[in-house]
């Protein structure tokens, strides 16, 4: 088999195996998501980086049943809801209609398989979705979302951002998860040995740093990127499309340049 055929039949199961988990968690997240104390804090910086205008049109990419959307609604024009689940966008809708939030539109389809027009999107923001995408599909993602941007426009990711280790940061978080644990004894012990397994093969979780997705921000040609730790593992990282140059500017650097 060809490399691209490996590659998309990896993101085919990839995605086939997310949309089962969702599907199955979709209710139980709806309902525990707010009661999150570190989930609340990144969302609210992410809505707080996010920063919209009354006229933008976001797009909120693994949305679930609308933590962000939802309040992110309330301050745009409109707001898309993108979710692998089908189960997670009615819970969307459903929430949506039970609040008197009219400006929500939801679709169901993978991350990766979202096509949307270029320099169409005033924002687009993320929360504690994209570690569910493997590495080279999360820098598809940004460069994906850098297209869809108007110039100016802003993306925002929020989400679990730790790597394997090589940071100081890193180290702290894998330390004290791993205290946190110990304490707890024999339940604590058996999830030690369970969770070890699941980093070293990322088989659904893989999370990367913030200084990874720093890096990939910039390579999709964001700019003012600026990576923000919150709570715990969490951090927000956000960017910001740049604008063609003014005529006036142009003229400026012709003058300085001689160009």
């Amino acid at each position: 088999m060809s490399r691209s055929r490996q590659a998309a039949s990896g993101a085919d199961r990839n995605i086939a195996r997310q949309r089962r988990f969702w599907t199955r968690r979709a209710v139980s997240w709806d309902h525990g998501a707010g009661n999150n104390p570190g989930l609340v804090k990144v969302v609210e910086r992410v809505l707080g980086e996010a920063d919209p205008s009354p006229e933008s049109f976001a797009v909120d990419l693994g949305c679930g049943s609308g933590q962000v959307t939802l309040a992110l609604a309330k301050h745009c024009r409109i707001v898309l809801g993108v979710d692998v689940s089908e189960e997670m966008i009615a819970l969307l809708l459903e929430n949506a209609e039970r609040e008197g939030v009219s400006n929500v539109e939801g679709r169901a389809v993978p991350i990766e398989r979202l096509g949307l027009s270029e320099n169409s999107v005033d924002l687009v923001v993320s929360n504690y979705a994209l570690h569910h995408l493997r590495d080279r599909d999360k820098q598809v993602a940004v460069n994906e979302a850098f297209k869809w941007l108007r110039p100016g426009g802003k993306l925002v990711i929020g989400d679990m951002m730790f790597g394997r280790g090589g940071d100081a940061r890193d180290r702290e978080i894998i330390g004290a998860k791993l205290t946190l644990l110990l304490r707890k004894g024999p339940g604590g012990w058996w999830r030690i040995i369970k969770n070890s397994g699941r980093y070293v093969i990322r088989f659904q979780e893989r999370p990367v740093s913030m200084s990874a997705w720093a890096a990939m921000f910039n390579k999709a040609g964001l700019i003012d990127v600026e990576a923000i730790p919150v709570v715990n593992e969490a951090a927000v990282v956000r960017g910001v499309k740049p604008k063609p140059p003014s005529a006036l500017e142009c003229e400026r650097r012709q003058v300085e340049t001689g160009f």
